[in-house]
């Protein structure tokens, strides 16, 4: 090869060489002053990379300056014994707390973290939280029941009794529950004369307190309600969680009848059933506590009826005693009555007839009569010439006056006689 061919073939290898060498390169976000980033963008990029490189966790510390806004947001950090996490809790998940933690209460937060771009903020945006066993359920509890019970609502003297015998009884509950079914049928089957009037509404959840309220007011109302029943199954803390909400509890401390809670199982004691006028341990057996068993009112109904018999027949007889010892003292007082009034009467009889002039008669004596009956008793009384009747003994003679004869000393004759 000529050296004019050679020179060409080098010339063409630097000109391709110059060709395929990289052009320079401009500078990586804030690698130069040129490339500086805006502290939105690195905070936006912090944010991202921070939130792919950590899923959802829980994280455990001390609660420190918990703080609770007017729109419902809480804001409050977790610390150890070297370092503290900020935290936010916004509203809606704030809202089911069922209270706010004490300071220094040890709880275990669960979130996701992030960054606040606008405040350059690493923090915890916490969805629940939950304190050692029972611990913030069990100081909601406290708080509220100390609440109720400065007021009042608790004193066992407030209780009333229940009605023997309620006509109609209401129920606040769910209406497809099996508290429901458990509390009808023991009612049914011991009382079915009630009337059950079924108030329904929630039993858990955000807005099972605000339901329940309401289904209270509502079966109170209805007229003839003698009883209610505020009843549901059981479940978990959360789950019955509203039924320790001061708002129920003064709903049912403040119910115009009697009321009857049986909220869970028989270990699980609420706020309503401290306020209320009877607990019950189970549906089952509210239902047993409001309405008779109508078997055993029927057996004693029957007892009594026999009883009331006997009684009668006791009472009775000894009324039949009585009257014949009744009958047999007046018996007794007519007869001593008779003889003593017989003796008197012989006694009057004999006087009067010692006064008689039967009596007199019967000495021989006579008594003059005009013709109307009146006794003649002086001379003057006596006409000559007129009839007199001549009462004696045994009948009376016809006599006419014929001569008076004047008997006082000195008198004169006046005629002969009477005839």
């Amino acid at each position: 090869m000529s050296e004019v061919a050679q020179f060409s073939l080098f010339e063409a290898a630097a000109r391709d060489a110059e060709a395929v060498e990289p052009a320079p390169q401009p500078a990586a976000p804030g690698e130069t002053a040129e490339s500086a980033v805006p502290v939105s963008e690195l905070n936006a990029a912090v944010r991202r990379l921070l939130e792919a490189s950590f899923g959802p966790l829980w994280v455990i510390g001390e609660v420190s300056n918990w703080r609770r806004t007017a729109p419902g947001h809480c804001y409050f950090s977790l610390k150890d014994e070297s370092a503290q996490l900020p935290c936010v809790m916004f509203r809606t998940e704030a809202r089911r707390l069922p209270t706010d933690p004490e300071e220094g209460m040890e709880v275990c937060a669960y979130g996701r973290l992030t960054l606040y771009e606008s405040g350059g903020r690493y923090q915890l945006v916490v969805q629940r939280i939950e304190a050692k066993g029972e611990g913030l359920w069990r100081l909601a509890f406290q708080r509220t029941l100390r609440r109720l019970e400065a007021e009042g609502l608790t004193d066992p003297a407030r209780r009333r009794p229940l009605p023997a015998m309620p006509r109609r009884v209401g129920v606040v509950t769910s209406r497809g529950g099996a508290a429901l079914r458990d509390l009808v049928s023991v009612i049914r089957r011991r009382a079915p004369w009630t009337h059950i009037l079924l108030s329904a509404c929630r039993v858990q959840g955000e807005s099972a307190a605000r339901e329940i309220c309401a289904a209270l007011d509502a079966v109170v109302r209805h007229p003839g309600v003698d009883v209610v029943v505020l009843t549901r199954g059981g479940g978990s803390v959360e789950d019955l969680w509203c039924f320790n909400e001061e708002v129920v509890a003064r709903a049912v401390a403040s119910c115009p009848v009697p009321i009857v809670t049986a909220v869970g199982h028989e270990v699980d004691v609420t706020i309503v059933d401290l306020v209320a006028d009877l607990r019950a341990p189970t549906p089952s057996v509210a239902g047993e506590l409001v309405v008779p068993d109508g078997a055993e009112l029927r057996a004693g109904v029957r007892r009594y009826g026999a009883a009331l018999a006997a009684a009668l027949r006791g009472r009775s007889r000894r009324a039949d005693e009585r009257v014949a010892r009744t009958a047999e003292r007046v018996g007794l007082g007519i007869s001593r009555f008779l003889e003593r009034s017989g003796a008197r009467l012989e006694q009057l009889s004999g006087r009067l007839g010692a006064l008689s002039p039967l009596a007199t008669l019967e000495r021989g004596y006579a008594v003059p009569l005009d013709p109307e009956g009146k006794v003649l008793r002086r001379i003057g009384m006596f006409l000559p010439g007129k009839h007199f009747r001549l009462r004696v003994v045994d009948g009376e003679v016809s006599s006419r006056v014929e001569a008076l004869r004047d008997a006082t000393p000195g008198g004169s004759a006046a005629g002969e006689g009477a005839r």
